[in-house]
């Protein structure tokens, strides 16, 4: 029940104003809205450094307060806590202590936890009628996707579940792939995706399970490997400039430049074909120190729509040009724009759910492990029929 309240930016990853101010007085109470003059109240689910960071994003820019935290380890929990000004007593810890924040009277959740745990921890809050904001990816394997899109399609009459890839809400963005669904370039033909970013930080020397789980981008299990939990932000883009998902993919990649921590692959290279016979070149690596980019890029019959997270969105064509600028600050930008569409569904009742398309995208990423791993061909109906689980056998 909603009950009357009184980071930093991020490099590349680094406000945007939309119809649903963050001074939205909210309306009448429903199944989705709160009360006239009351304010959201969220909990924070995963208390590493992006769970806190929303939670600033979402006390400044909406009316929501953050009355409650959760995070497998104590430390985390107290200092989110105290930046939120959360009190001790709704500090909850523990791998289940999600459950009690849930229970304690919070009317939504943003679930920034390890992928591993998002189908559990979405499916959980729901079904006790809370609204959920959920990190990329949904899962880490097609189990996890289909539990999180049966649950969100379960409640979407009522529920908002909402996934805040950045790139769906930024103008650039919208704008160009708009030209490219009005065929302004031509019928697409093939293109690029790619990611190249410097690696992640070690959060704890290795070799203890605390270590694993606080060191999760590095482990398969937990993350679902690169090309899943990083990568997705460009394969998503690719399906949505595509309008579909792609229905089989080759690849190859290893572990062969950061072997230090974890288990995952640092660098991939697929080919995704999609519907038409359109072809995705995409490759990855996350090590890379003298070259950074995150890039989509589609090349048409008549011209070539190009697109950069953190840089410039260009088209070129016959009879078409579109270059509105750079998207340096589309990190936070993007995440205040899902955060305010987020509060703003809720005090409408009008209940926002982009569960299955992000599952796709989630998806193209598992079809591309998948393929990598195999080292062979593998049609999306075969990765979605072999329904394979990671099992993360946490034993903390």
């Amino acid at each position: 029940m909603v009950k009357t309240n009184e980071q930093r930016t991020l490099g590349r990853r680094g406000f945007m104003k939309t119809a649903a101010a963050g001074t939205l007085i909210l309306g009448s109470r429903s199944a989705l809205g709160a009360a006239a003059n009351e304010t959201l109240e969220i909990g924070i689910i995963g208390c590493g450094g992006r769970g806190p960071w929303l939670g600033d994003l979402f006390q400044k820019h909406s009316a929501t307060k953050v009355v409650a935290v959760h995070d497998p380890f104590q430390d985390r929990a107290a200092r989110a806590g105290e930046m939120l000004k959360v009190p001790e007593n709704r500090q909850f810890t523990g791998l289940d202590g999600y459950h009690e924040l849930i229970a304690s009277g919070v009317d939504a959740v943003a679930i920034i936890s390890p992928p591993y745990f998002h189908p559990e921890q979405t499916v959980a809050a729901l079904e006790a009628g809370k609204h959920v904001y959920l990190a990329k990816p949904v899962a880490v394997d097609v189990p996890g996707c289909m539990t999180i899109v049966d649950a969100a399609n379960a409640h979407a009459g009522s529920l908002c579940t909402w996934v805040d890839f950045q790139t769906r809400q930024h103008p650039f963005y919208i704008n160009a792939i708009q030209r490219l669904h009005d065929g302004l370039i031509g019928q697409p033909v093939m293109g690029q995706a790619y990611y190249y970013a410097r690696r992640l930080s070690i959060k704890m020397e290795p070799g203890t399970e605390e270590a694993r789980l606080r060191n999760w981008v590095f482990d398969i299990a937990l993350s679902g490997d690169i090309i899943v939990e990083q990568n997705v932000h460009m394969l998503d883009v690719a399906n949505w400039m595509l309008k579909s998902h792609p229905l089989r993919a080759c690849g190859t990649g290893g572990r062969k430049a950061r072997v230090d921590v974890g288990d995952c692959w640092d660098h991939f290279v697929v080919t995704y074909w999609y519907p038409n016979d359109v072809i995705i070149d995409f490759s990855s690596g996350q090590f890379v120190h003298a070259f950074e980019d995150l890039c989509t890029r589609v090349h048409c019959t008549t011209g070539s729509i190009d697109t950069h997270y953190g840089g410039e969105v260009v088209i070129e064509g016959q009879s078409e040009a579109y270059r509105p600028g750079a998207t340096t600050a589309i990190y936070q930008e993007g995440a205040v724009a899902n955060i305010q569409a987020f509060h703003a569904a809720i005090a409408a009742g009008k209940p926002i759910n982009n569960a299955e398309e992000s599952a796709h995208s989630t998806l193209t990423g598992v079809l591309g492990r998948m393929a990598a791993y195999q080292g062979r061909a593998i049609t999306w109906d075969e990765m979605m029929q072999a329904n394979e689980k990671l099992e993360a056998n946490l034993n903390l």
